[in-house]
């Protein structure tokens, strides 16, 4: 199942998409200029191979729901994501008020 929602944070909003796969859960949450993700992201590849692209994006892991990526810390994060002020730590709410 693929379910779509509006998110609500400090801010704005941003879409929320949960994709419900064999034995695991895809969460991501698109803002304006980046996104949050699940484990699942490969932070590693987009700021090597991809590096040109200059990505925002940032991972939580642990997380089965749009809610809980809101709530859970940031774990790893690309360079892009960092030069707009994420840091690993802050909650996935806050590190989405800098990829607005």
């Amino acid at each position: 199942m693929v379910s779509m929602r509006p998110v609500a944070f400090e801010g704005g909003t941003a879409v929320g998409v949960e994709v419900e796969l064999p034995r695991t859960h895809l969460v991501v949450i698109k803002a304006e200029h980046g996104f949050l993700m699940c484990g699942a992201l490969d932070v590693g590849l987009l700021s090597t191979r991809l590096a040109a692209r200059e990505i925002v994006a940032a991972r939580a892991v642990g997380v089965r729901s749009i809610d809980e990526l809101l709530g859970a810390p940031v774990e790893s994060l690309t360079p892009a994501a960092e030069a707009r002020g994420v840091r690993v730590g802050m909650p996935g709410s806050e590190a989405l008020r800098y990829m607005t």
